[in-house]
């Protein structure tokens, strides 16, 4: 089930990770953010309130509270990361991510066997380079690293802090729905920040009809892969759910071979085989 739960979540992420690509060539990044979240949180509103989710209120939202202010500051870190260096570094590296819950999975206690931290080494070797690591080129600001690096906890945070957010299916829709208006309010302060610094908050056209759909699925692939990872790190072990999880980079890739029929790199293609042996030393562990 933990396996199950966290490729599924790797398969969200990465679709929504795309989408979300793909809708930042032609709107602002934190307009997509906000937007996408706006929508994610309308719909866990209807959720709570139809599964009576209130009920379930208690110490743990503030797991919650906490993943909603991490999420959006890791991810005004990366787009800035993005904007100023190569992709070809900043993607890898932002991976370090699923140190922050296999630290955690550790110090809580949880030893992996031997066939599990082989698999663990393979997938996250393999994710690194399916990122398209660059090798050569010109030096990397210290800033981008820094940022990079500050993206990566962020999102490592938001790992550890949604698994412990519920212990209950309603549970866990409330805790996602307070994670999501976090989110917004945070993300809408940012953007109105950087409007009042003369940033336009739309495209010179407006949001068009199509982009409307386009943003409901980042928002909501991104509220089901939460949800998923919650699952997946409640019902086995956190060390294992995590790397499953983190593969997402991997999906990305793919979906730009086939939707862009952007060719992938030999590195990213070693990657992706790497990360799925991995995949399959874990689940066999």
């Amino acid at each position: 089930m933990t396996a199950f739960f966290a490729l599924a979540t790797s398969l969200l992420w990465g679709l929504a990770d795309f989408g979300g690509g793909l809708l930042t060539r032609r709107t602002p990044a934190l307009t997509v953010v906000v937007v996408s979240q706006t929508i994610a949180a309308a719909v866990l509103g209807v959720l709570v309130a139809a599964t009576g989710g209130w009920s379930e209120a208690g110490p743990r939202l503030w797991f919650a509270f906490a993943a909603g202010l991490a999420g959006p500051v890791a991810m005004i870190c990366f787009y800035r990361a993005l904007a100023l260096g190569p992709m070809g570094v900043v993607s890898p590296l932002a991976t370090l991510s699923v140190a922050v819950p296999v630290g955690v999975g550790l110090a809580l206690g949880e030893r992996p066997g031997l066939v599990q931290v082989a698999g663990i080494a393979v997938a996250v070797t393999g994710v690194v380079l399916a990122g398209g690591p660059q090798l050569r080129g010109a030096a990397v600001q210290r800033r981008t690293i820094v940022l990079t690096l500050v993206a990566a906890g962020g999102f490592g945070a938001v790992f550890a802090l949604i698994a412990e957010a519920s212990t209950t299916v309603t549970g866990l829709f409330l805790a996602l729905f307070v994670q999501r208006v976090t989110n917004v309010a945070a993300g809408g302060a940012a953007l109105w920040v950087s409007v009042r610094r003369g940033s336009p908050a739309l495209p010179g056209g407006g949001l068009t009809s199509a982009s409307l759909p386009a943003l409901a699925f980042v928002g909501l692939a991104d509220v089901a892969a939460n949800g998923t990872y919650s699952v997946a790190a409640q019902h086995g072990p956190v060390t294992v759910a995590a790397v499953l999880a983190s593969l997402y980079p991997v999906v990305t890739a793919v979906a730009a071979r086939g939707f862009l029929s952007e060719r992938l790199r030999s590195v990213q293609a070693a990657g992706a085989g790497l990360a799925l042996l991995g995949t399959l030393l874990l689940a066999a562990g």
